[in-house]
């Protein structure tokens, strides 16, 4: 029998009755589920209010919100119904069990005590003091430690998969995300030449797009709040069968449906926007993990690289 649920914002149909019996038993099932349900690669259909609602929780890692349905539906601005309700459609019998799987040790924050200890000692520090600094970088390495904890190796290798393989790779960012695709472009052709910059101040974006084929591939970099453009174009480029990596923050983003792999790069600090930290180091593992694909032919790049700077006189 198939089962539909009316609440606009949270829709299920049970028409696989083995995966409704067995709800996720740790963080990381819950995760790959809202992957798959941001795919569409399961029978779950979340609404998009719902989708968010799921994918703040899975970063909500030690926050005591995650204590009281109450707290954490004021938190996420949503009815304490609607947690209720996402529980059960996740296969749990009820809030309380979801939320056991929550509050099991592997959500424990990293880092959130050493972060708590200097807000707590630093409480009244000017921003502009050793105060302010320290609680950006607590919060930097926090987020770090979270970025490891919750690594989907799987997503990763298929990343890096598909960039190492691909015979020409475009990587696409605008704002503040254009410094992390030009990062990334620079580290990716010091091990392979064509990497390129899909970038409206050179062939522009629609011309740099229809310049690749199927075989190669779209890396798309955008957080919440995601940029329209961003996510328009990597869709574009999936229709046109180009393979896209996500780099973003929640599987709830736009730029996840359409991928072929996800990164998922936790951000959240006092900074006055979003935070690039994680992000730059998440660019450096994927350039080592490409490398790391082809370790002789990553070797003989940068021994020419190194030559040509020497031939140069580039460096003293």
């Amino acid at each position: 029998m198939t089962r539909t649920r009316t609440d606009p914002s949270l829709q299920a149909t049970d028409t696989a009755a083995g995966e409704a019996a067995a709800p996720p038993q740790d963080v990381q099932q819950l995760r790959d589920l809202l992957f798959r349900i941001a795919r569409g690669e399961t029978h779950l259909s979340l609404g998009p209010k719902a989708q968010r609602a799921f994918a703040e929780i899975l970063n909500l890692r030690g926050d005591p919100a995650l204590l009281s349905i109450t707290a954490l539906a004021e938190k996420l601005s949503v009815n304490p119904s609607t947690l209720t309700r996402l529980a059960r459609s996740l296969g749990y019998p009820g809030f309380g069990a979801f939320q056991h799987v929550l509050l099991n040790a592997s959500m424990s924050a990293p880092g959130d005590f050493y972060t708590r200890q200097a807000q707590t000692a630093l409480a009244g520090e000017d921003a502009t003091g050793i105060g302010g600094i320290a609680r950006l970088c607590r919060e930097n390495q926090a987020n770090i430690e979270r970025f490891l904890e919750s690594c989907d190796i799987d997503q990763f290798r298929v990343a890096t998969g598909v960039i190492a393989s691909a015979p020409r790779v475009m990587v696409h960012g605008i704002r503040q995300f254009h410094a992390f695709a030009t990062f990334l472009v620079y580290g990716l052709r010091m091990i392979r030449s064509d990497v390129h910059l899909l970038d409206s101040n050179n062939l522009g974006v629609a011309e740099g797009l229809a310049s690749i084929s199927q075989e190669d591939a779209l890396v798309s970099a955008s957080c919440a709040p995601y940029s329209t453009h961003v996510a328009a174009t990597a869709r574009a480029a999936a229709d046109q069968g180009i393979k896209v990596v996500a780099i973003t923050d929640r599987a709830s983003s736009p730029l996840v449906a359409i991928s072929r792999a996800a990164i998922l790069v936790p951000h959240e600090t006092s900074f006055l926007s979003n935070s690039l930290t994680t992000f730059i180091l998440a660019a450096e593992c994927l350039i080592n993990g490409c490398a790391a694909i082809a370790p002789d032919q990553a070797k003989h790049a940068l021994s020419a690289r190194d030559d040509m700077i020497k031939r140069l006189d580039i460096e003293q």
